[in-house]
């Protein structure tokens, strides 16, 4: 059995709107759920730095995997007036396999990041503003697209926003299926129509972004919170959950569990609870395995850790990093050395090429899993492997993509090294190995 949650506004901040037949809610119907109030609070009665000020004091912290503290990345916005062309950028690239919560938010309540933007803007004093959304997401951008329509009409968008002088245009612009523009600066030069790797850092979006001027780029749940926290404040939000980490995170299970979905849980709700109440417990058949908590590019642990409350600091003093919080279970038919090869072809693909390490290091990892997926393996690859996952680490590459690439490798090679050396004594992996009698080879490619 499945936990039946009951969302309210006080426990539920995203989702509580959301309606049971899952259709989008257009202005009329977000209006009379409390919409835009706390828009009209932030515009109306505070100044741009009070409500830096408030979204810094609630504990926000960045919803797309870094977990950064918000009103700290906003407070490093220029206080030069001079600067008076800014931008607010939305991550919406969602791409990272196993993730999908700001695709349930864009598509249901489109409404709420236009308000999350509006309010985040006026504090950051931006007058333009992009979502920037994964090109494959085309019921999320038709709906966005309305929403916007919508809020322009009502005065929510555009010139003097509820004559208060502030002027804030919001545009859609979709992607061309790239990973690596989910890293912030890629995402920055792909809007500029420039070739999508990694900036230099410095200069900071902060400081020169998007056409050289001062940017801000926030995901798609982080702004999704803003509202929320304006309208009811900061009390009543970081009250929500006894953790340090606070308010709630849209977390979630996938893989061959009977009831895979995502659903808004307070921090400090431990894997275990999601796992068994949430999303059912494995299907029947299947032991539990292994995990990842926070998408493709952590770190795997196993049920021991299972028991761990799903909150930045825990999952990363148990070697692992909690990511979008949109945990992917293996069971006990899944071979660990597919299973990671499938996941580092991932990687390499979406390498960018422009250093090095990752260009030429990701294809050789995968060049090793394949010959031990085969059982072709020599000895020593292994720990090539080991020394590959070290010098892919962090500090050793351009951006983050290749350190968070290795993660799963470095992991399953940690807690399941049987399964590695067991490529090098045998030929091929056994059916205990498969899916249904899918062979190794073509496991995981169905959609989970």
């Amino acid at each position: 059995m499945t936990k039946h949650i009951v969302r309210t506004p006080e426990t539920h901040p995203l989702t509580w709107r959301l309606r049971d037949d899952k259709q989008p809610l257009w202005l009329d119907e977000y209006r009379s759920k409390n919409g835009y109030a706390g828009a009209e609070k932030a515009l109306k009665g505070l100044a741009p730095d009070e409500i830096v000020s408030l979204v810094k004091d609630s504990g926000l912290k960045g919803r797309g995997g870094a977990g950064f503290s918000t009103g700290l990345k906003w407070s490093l916005m220029p206080k030069d007036e001079s600067m008076n062309i800014r931008y607010l950028l939305c991550n919406a690239d969602e791409m990272e396999p196993g993730t999908y919560k700001d695709r349930l938010l864009m598509e249901q309540l489109p409404h709420l990041l236009v308000e999350g933007m509006l309010i985040s803007a006026f504090a950051l004093k931006a007058y333009r503003g992009y979502i920037f959304l994964r090109g494959e997401y085309v019921e999320a951008a038709v709906h966005l697209r309305r929403a916007i329509a919508e809020a322009t009409e009502a005065g929510y968008l555009g010139k003097n926003i509820l004559g208060t002088g502030f002027d804030f245009e919001l545009i859609v612009h979709t992607g061309a299926g790239r990973y690596i523009c989910g890293e912030e600066t890629a995402l920055i030069n792909s809007l500029e129509g420039r070739r999508a790797n990694p900036r230099s850092k410095p200069p900071f979006p902060a400081s020169a972004g998007a056409w050289g001027k001062p940017t801000c780029v926030n995901n798609v749940e982080t702004l999704c919170n803003v509202p929320a926290i304006l309208a009811n404040g900061v009390e009543w939000y970081t009250g929500i959950s006894g953790s340090e980490d606070k308010g709630t995170k849209l977390m979630g299970f996938s893989g061959r569990v009977k009831n895979p979905g995502v659903w808004e849980l307070p921090f400090g709700t431990t894997a275990r609870e999601i796992l068994e109440d949430y999303a059912g417990g494995m299907r029947d058949g299947l032991r539990f395995k292994a995990w990842q908590p926070g998408g493709a590019g952590t770190d795997f642990l196993t049920a021991d850790h299972l028991d761990l409350p799903m909150e930045y600091g825990a999952i990363g003093k148990a070697g692992s990093r909690l990511g979008t919080a949109l945990a992917m279970a293996v069971d006990h038919e899944i071979g660990m050395v597919p299973l990671v090869r499938n996941l580092e072809e991932f990687f390499a693909r979406e390498s960018c090429g422009w250093c090095t390490p990752c260009r030429d290091g990701l294809p050789w990892s995968v060049k090793i899993l394949r010959a031990l997926e085969n059982g072709e393996g020599q000895p020593g690859d292994i720990e090539t492997l080991e020394q590959l996952c070290r010098s892919l680490g962090p500090g050793k590459t351009f951006c983050a993509h290749a350190p968070g690439a290795v993660e799963p490798l470095q992991s399953a090679i940690k807690y399941f090294r049987e399964e590695f050396e067991a490529g090098i004594a045998v030929k091929h992996f056994s059916n205990a190995h498969a899916i249904g009698g899918i062979q190794p080879n073509n496991l995981l490619k169905q959609r989970w």
